[in-house]
């Protein structure tokens, strides 16, 4: 029998055992379809404990399964023109008009003022009902490796093996799972200690003045997403292909490592070291040699927000000040918020790596969101490789 929450879905969402009936298969299978994205699934809204699921996705896999058996990677014929179609993925994490970047439609910016990560996490996460972080509780032992990130990665692998499981889960379970994938990350950054706010926990292990420590959690904050970007889909896509969230997220993470923002980054603080070693045309000379990096940033023409908020309360000493208008002046273009963190470590006499270790952090919140927004309440990703080499059987 359907629920009521099912019947108020007509047409849209049906009850497990009609689905069941319509594609004639085992629970099991329909799992497994839901955890590889080829079914969209969703909480029942009278019953969290139960599933909806898609009748387009299941018409479309009853109907034509020899098609939509058709893994990636395995050979098909050329798609006729009219058979392409654009890719789209719904979100309701994150979203930018250009101008600000609004976190489940609360600006960033407002957020940062005052918000800790766990506060926005919260948000992305939908927690609305409870505080999924009351259910965590620290975790024994240190995790390997010689740097922060890479102890932060082990973190993550040893969280997705653990979580991998296809029985669909309440979302409330869900967002716990979350909660202490981000804290057990954390620490793997931080390190055993006090149970404070992840901010905190970070200040500390990097022995920031107490008075400073808003600067981290304002980081952290504004670094939490970017919108449907790269890193962000990789997650999307691990969530629809399966993964557990802290699979989901590693994904994400990795392409965040792996991408071009991190090569900047790197090259930010470059500069932005030399400046107080150099006189004070450093921004200058980095000009000239064609290495001053961190300035524009195409996604924000008219110039970051997040990084205008937290360059804004930043107190920088004079020197570092003054080479970033230089560098403003010579280029034209406001500086990037990656600029901006390096610009904040640099005036905590933070560790070399940490404006890196900002941006991870923060963006595991993030990610996390769009692989629980994935797993709940997420389109099927219905991308498709297409192959273009030898045609199958040729010498």
């Amino acid at each position: 029998m359907q629920s009521a929450g099912t019947a108020s879905q007509a047409g849209r969402w049906i009850g497990r055992g009609e689905a069941l009936a319509r594609l004639g298969v085992k629970a099991q299978t329909l799992y497994a379809y839901v955890s590889r994205g080829r079914i969209a699934a969703r909480p029942d809204p009278d019953d969290p404990r139960r599933s909806l699921y898609a009748v387009s996705d299941i018409i479309r896999l009853s109907g034509d399964e020899p098609a939509a058996a058709a893994g990636i990677g395995q050979w098909l014929p050329p798609p006729e023109e009219s058979e392409a179609q654009d890719l789209e993925i719904r979100s309701s994490v994150s979203v930018s008009d250009g101008r600000r970047l609004f976190y489940r439609g609360m600006d960033a910016v407002q957020l940062a003022e005052s918000a800790t990560l766990e506060d926005v996490a919260r948000r992305m996460w939908d927690a609305r009902a409870g505080n999924p972080f009351v259910e965590v509780r620290p975790r024994v032992g240190t995790m390997p490796g010689h740097s922060a990130r890479g102890r932060l990665f082990s973190a993550l692998a040893r969280r997705a093996e653990e979580d991998a499981e296809l029985k669909p889960r309440p979302p409330e379970s869900l967002r716990v799972e979350c909660a202490r994938v981000l804290d057990e990350a954390v620490d793997a950054v931080a390190g055993p200690g006090p149970r404070l706010f992840l901010h905190q926990r970070l200040a500390r292990t990097w022995k920031v003045r107490e008075p400073d420590a808003h600067l981290v959690r304002r980081a952290l904050v504004l670094a939490a997403d970017s919108g449907l970007d790269a890193p962000a889909l990789a997650a999307r896509a691990a969530a629809a292909g399966g993964a557990s969230l802290a699979g989901a997220a590693l994904a994400g993470l990795a392409t965040v490592a792996g991408a071009p923002t991190l090569i900047d980054l790197a090259r930010e603080s470059d500069w932005v070291v030399a400046v107080r070693r150099q006189a004070a045309d450093a921004a200058r000379r980095a000009h000239e040699a064609g290495a001053l990096y961190g300035f524009g940033d195409p996604a924000w023409p008219g110039g970051d927000p997040r990084a205008a908020a937290l360059l804004a309360v930043a107190d920088l000493p004079q020197d570092l000040a003054r080479a970033l208008r230089e560098g403003e002046e010579l280029t034209g273009r406001r500086p990037a918020f990656t600029l901006a963190l390096v610009a904040v470590a640099r005036r905590l006499e933070l560790p070399r790596d940490a404006p890196a270790d900002l941006l991870m952090i923060g963006r595991l919140a993030g990610l996390l969101a769009h692989a629980l927004d994935q797993i709940t309440n997420g389109s099927p990703i219905r991308a498709r490789l297409r192959y273009v080499g030898p045609e199958p059987g040729a010498n």
